[in-house]
């Protein structure tokens, strides 16, 4: 464990070498492959992730000239969440956003989207996200030590996250604001920000967030995701942000 904290400090703490250049943004679809992620009646968290994705990023490219867009993924493919930070990292990007679709347990209802960033778990709920995220790195090959013992399932192992000051919190909890407001402007219900310790946030070194678009599980939900209307509002919502983030910064 101490090898974890020493490795994700020293992640953290690393000063940013992005060059001068285009402001580059990596868009990055949960899941994919063998990893389905959260599962509805009829929909798979990995094909709604994938559908957003794609969207804001034919937005950005079409209507922001100076900016640059790596995807971790474009296709139905399986892609290690250290992949995706990697990818991010060699890209020397100035925003990493890692879009995903939350679940509940079965019986339970949930609706509206939520948007997190590193830290440490506030609540048992935001634990339990992270959890069921980090998961799909036990399909990964000998991802026991590739991740240096890290259990997704153990509440210990998120202890590691106390220790990380990140550089990028600032902003990274002001782009999860904007992405919250231009959400409920398009009528979803605001479940706020949060922290939570999801791996494939920690080891990016530049303003990053997760969103969680809405609930698989709840039909209404499910039904709204899987629909052109609800990625084509997601989307935008996304991509607003963005705009809003990368105006900021000039």
């Amino acid at each position: 464990m101490k090898k974890v904290i020493t490795i994700l400090i020293a992640t953290v703490v690393a000063l940013s070498c992005s060059a001068a250049g285009p402001f580059t943004l990596v868009l990055d679809a949960g899941h994919g492959g063998k990893d389905p992620g959260a599962l509805g009646k009829s929909g798979k968290e990995k094909n709604i992730n994938l559908a957003v994705t794609l969207a804001v990023g034919k937005l950005v490219e079409q209507n922001l000239k100076d900016v640059k867009v790596v995807y971790t993924r474009k296709t139905d493919v399986f892609v290690e969440l250290s992949e995706r930070a990697a990818i991010a990292n060699r890209a020397k990007a100035d925003l990493f956003v890692s879009i995903h679709t939350n679940a509940l347990p079965k019986g339970a209802q949930g609706r509206g989207s939520e948007t997190y960033t590193l830290g440490m778990h506030r609540a048992a709920d935001n634990l339990a996200v992270a959890k069921r995220e980090n998961s799909a790195i036990m399909l990964e090959k000998d991802y026991e030590s590739r991740y240096e013992g890290f259990d997704p399932k153990s509440s210990e192992s998120y202890i590691i996250f106390e220790f990380m000051q990140d550089k990028n919190m600032e902003r990274s909890v002001k782009l999860a604001q904007m992405i919250q407001k231009q959400f409920r402007s398009a009528g979803r219900v605001d479940k706020g920000v949060h922290q939570a310790g999801f791996l494939v946030l920690r080891a990016t070194s530049m303003p990053s967030c997760l969103v969680e678009l809405g609930y698989i599980t709840t039909q209404s939900e499910e039904t709204y995701l899987t629909s052109q209307r609800g990625v084509d509002e997601l989307a935008r919502s996304i991509y607003e942000a963005i705009k809003k983030y990368k105006e900021a910064q000039q």
